[in-house]
């Protein structure tokens, strides 16, 4: 009997011991750090690797490091010309101090989010929607800047903001899409006309050359009425010499 009370006291003691070590040695990622807080005072962050702690004395919290991908949820944002949308984005952040992360900051994702959620709806209300569409690089830059000075406290580094997508109401884009067909109108009036322009002044210029010598002339009318005739066409074309023409015109 005592032999048996001796043995399940020794298998007690090497559970006991190996609890206690499983609670005392910690592995951390390479990514990975761990803020340790001893009877509640932080001691600062330690790994990656193998980390001791004291166990019911320290406490250790894990820090990734990695880079944070977080959506940000549609907003219903109203632009500075006064025209109501719905606004996402996506934030590239990663936490650069841990111990500012965990101490700075509740919950340094929520945080995060809200702000982002609210800088969004900030920047956005102060742009025209010409704008947001035109220059969302530009726009994308200046939410990264301020996201990143409002977090910089909290130990998190924001390195990229990009908004995903604008949706407009149905009114809107039917205006849009006829404000393009108009410019696209206007560039192709302008374009043919510009082309009846050169054709104008390329026509002058053949006066010009073809107007001293007759014989040019006539050589050019034989031509054109060759062209025509190449036609499938009821056309009646009866030639005239210029030279017949060319009193009267004297004349007149």
């Amino acid at each position: 009997m005592g032999i048996q009370g001796l043995s399940s006291t020794f298998i007690f003691i090497i559970v006991f011991l190996i609890l206690l070590a499983s609670a005392a040695i910690k592995i951390l990622r390479e990514y990975e750090r761990g803020v340790v807080f001893r009877l509640g005072r932080i001691i600062g962050a330690k790994g990656p690797g193998l980390v001791f702690i004291i166990p019911m004395i320290d406490k250790l919290i894990r820090i990734n490091l990695r880079t944070v991908t977080m959506d940000i949820p549609p907003q219903d944002v109203i632009t500075r010309d006064n025209i109501s949308i719905k606004v996402n984005a996506v934030v590239y952040f990663r936490v650069i101090d841990p111990n500012k992360a965990v101490v700075e900051v509740e919950n340094y994702l929520y945080a995060t989010s809200q702000l982002a959620q609210t800088t969004l709806r900030s920047i956005i209300g102060q742009v025209d929607l010409d704008e947001l569409l035109s220059q969302r690089d530009k726009i994308n830059l200046h939410l990264q800047e301020i996201l990143d000075r409002q977090t910089d406290p909290w130990g998190i580094k924001v390195s990229l903001v990009e908004t995903k997508q604008v949706d407009l109401p149905d009114s809107m884009r039917r205006a849009i899409a006829r404000q393009a067909e108009a410019e696209r109108e206007k560039r192709a009036k302008i374009i043919h006309a510009d082309g009846e322009y050169q054709a104008a002044e390329k026509l002058l210029r053949a006066a010009d050359l073809l107007s001293p010598i007759p014989a040019a002339l006539h050589l050019r009318f034989l031509q054109t009425l060759n062209e025509v005739s190449t036609e499938k066409n009821s056309t009646v074309i009866i030639p005239v010499p210029i030279d017949l023409l060319q009193g009267f015109f004297e004349k007149k």
